[in-house]
């Protein structure tokens, strides 16, 4: 929830925008979070950098999942590789969305450095944001920035697709093999009872022909 943010935060995103930046929010999910990030980055191909700053979150680490995103990707499983989150999976956007954002961006991580006061100092974030758009290179910390302008592919507008909420609940390869042999198994077991009850049905329906009711049964 917003009204959950601290002030110090909500301050931050909007020393940012204020800087110049063209989005700015809070990422608090490893998943969820970073592929609505991917899915408006990729639609503005003139966002070419990311400034990652504030405080880390100990139990998601949104932070630590989003350096390796953009640094290592993702692996076949759709995980981010390299995360030490709990839950860094992709699920809900393509892996021509992943690519293309990794290709289009530059993160500036101010978690990386020794110094974590600079994480939450408003006029460090302001520094930040307005090297990105300078004509010439300019060093910020260990960073050297500059406009390169708008990435040279057309925007890619999409949605969350898969709308995977618990991707923790996504079995494994093998896993998955052996809930899709019991899923058929009941399928073919729903279909076996649904023609017992059809066939009782029509029998049914038979001797109701045969003995309409009001009348008895002729006693041999």
């Amino acid at each position: 929830r917003y009204e959950a943010i601290p002030d110090f935060l909500q301050n931050l995103a909007k020393v940012a925008v204020e800087a110049g930046a063209a989005l700015a929010g809070f990422l608090q999910t490893e998943n969820i979070g970073i592929e609505k990030i991917v899915c408006n980055v990729v639609a503005n191909p003139n966002i070419r950098y990311i400034v990652l700053c504030g405080v880390e979150s100990a139990g998601h680490w949104p932070g630590d999942a989003f350096e390796c995103f953009v640094k290592n990707g993702v692996d076949e499983k759709r995980c981010i590789i390299g995360s030490k989150a709990p839950t860094p999976y992709l699920y809900n956007i393509s892996l021509e969305a992943i690519e293309r954002f990794r290709k289009q961006i530059t993160l500036i991580s101010l978690l990386l450095d020794e110094n974590r006061k600079i994480r939450i100092d408003p006029e460090m974030i302001k520094k930040a944001v307005q090297a990105c758009y300078q004509e010439q290179p300019t060093k910020f910390l260990n960073y050297i920035v500059y406009d390169p302008g708008a990435y040279p592919e057309p925007p890619i507008c999409m949605k969350i697709t898969w709308r995977i909420t618990k991707p923790w609940a996504v079995y494994p390869e093998e896993e998955a093999e052996k809930m899709k042999r019991i899923k058929e198994a009941a399928l073919i077991k729903a279909k076996e009872e649904e023609l017992t009850r059809k066939r009782f049905e029509e029998s049914k329906a038979f001797m109701e022909l045969l003995f309409p009711k009001g009348k008895k049964k002729e006693e041999k």
